[in-house]
């Protein structure tokens, strides 16, 4: 029995209950349930909330990356360069719109891409850099640029929504950005769900087009798309969710401060690292242990929820092996892959489930 949760969807839903319920409500009495006004409420408030333009709300995370690519032209025939250390979905949209992934190392402190790779990575065919900003924290986009000049960066920010780098919130780090709305994420809806950040109209425009069919008005199709769209009950619990989002990304600093002050002097465990300039909204609290798959099955017998993110580095995985990788390719990727070990952390986590959570860690260890 998990005693406590990697994440604690329940008491979160407890806070936004009857909000959602009354917005369901109207929903089912006026049946809007494809594109009602719920999603346009949505979409604007979320692009204030992260200080861009335009949001576009898509049928999940990955939809969203690749209907972000597409909208920049990039197709078959095309590279577009991204971390080794991400979920498969970043590679997975790359592949989808017909490019290819072109994997670079991670930074072991952060696991967030290495600027300092991308250089060697560039070809002629390359079109878009995709930093993702993992964990919860930003990926230093103003070095990706400086790695990659004059390419357009396509932001994964699906684990990000609230951080900021220098006071800029993601998703206007770079011409365009993705964000999930997957349940676990910190803002995240009662299924899937995703949404495209930009400041650019035209790019907003040609996303807006190709979620729906390709279609502007009914039955007309100037080009081939996609059936992608947010639907209308996902948007009212993000809409409850998002006005929230806030004080329950303050209450994960807050935990994760508390984390790491509780690890500071428990030999063998190396704690996460900020950037200078970044505040991240701890989407997830990745810690490095030794003998991690150990420490791992220790902690669930002491019922402690605790995970990983991500065991396998995406070019190892069998869906990519056409890539042509092997082991060794990216050295700091694949040793951080055995010690990463994510540790509980919601909004609503006590100082006395943390304390339990360090005691189990100590006695693995």
């Amino acid at each position: 029995m998990i005693d406590i949760p990697l994440v604690d969807l329940r008491a979160q839903h407890a806070q936004v209950a009857d909000e959602v319920a009354e917005g369901w409500a109207g929903v089912l009495e006026r049946t809007a349930f494809i594109g009602g006004p719920q999603v346009a409420a949505f979409e604007s408030e979320f692009a204030d909330y992260q200080g861009v333009a335009h949001c576009v709300g898509v049928a999940n995370g990955t939809d969203a990356i690749e209907l972000a690519l597409r909208a920049l032209g990039v197709g078959h025939g095309d590279e577009c360069v991204l971390p080794a250390n991400t979920f498969i979905a970043t590679a997975e949209a790359v592949a989808r719109s017909g490019a290819t992934p072109v994997l670079v190392d991670c930074v072991a402190e952060t696991g967030l891409i290495d600027p300092e790779k991308i250089p060697a990575a560039l070809t002629d065919r390359t079109r878009a850099i995709l930093p993702v900003h993992l964990y919860g924290q930003a990926a230093p986009v103003e070095l990706v640029r400086a790695a990659a000049p004059g390419l357009p960066i396509v932001e994964d920010a699906a684990q990000a929504q609230g951080a900021s780098r220098s006071g800029v919130p993601v998703g206007g780090l770079g011409e365009i950005a993705a964000t999930s709305f997957y349940p676990g994420k910190n803002l995240g809806a009662y299924g899937d769900g995703g949404a495209v950040l930009t400041a650019s109209a035209d790019l907003a425009d040609a996303v807006r087009l190709l979620r729906e069919h390709g279609s502007p008005r009914k039955y007309e199709h100037p080009v081939l798309g996609f059936n992608s769209r947010l639907d209308t009950l996902q948007a009212v619990v993000l809409s409850a969710k998002l006005r929230r989002l806030e004080a329950w990304n303050e209450s994960r600093r807050t935990a994760a401060t508390r984390y790491t002050d509780l690890l500071a002097d428990l030999p063998g465990v190396l704690p996460p690292e900020v950037l200078d300039g970044n505040t991240p909204v701890w989407h997830l609290y990745v810690i490095r242990v030794p003998d991690r798959d150990r420490v791992l099955a220790s902690l669930h017998e002491a019922g402690i929820g605790a995970g990983i993110h991500y065991p396998t580095p995406v070019h190892l995985t069998g869906a990519f092996a056409n890539l042509g990788h092997a082991a060794g390719d990216f050295p700091v990727a694949e040793r951080i892959a055995t010690e990463i070990l994510s540790l509980p952390l919601f909004p609503e986590i006590t100082e006395d489930q943390q304390h339990r959570v360090v005691a189990a860690l100590k006695a693995a260890l």
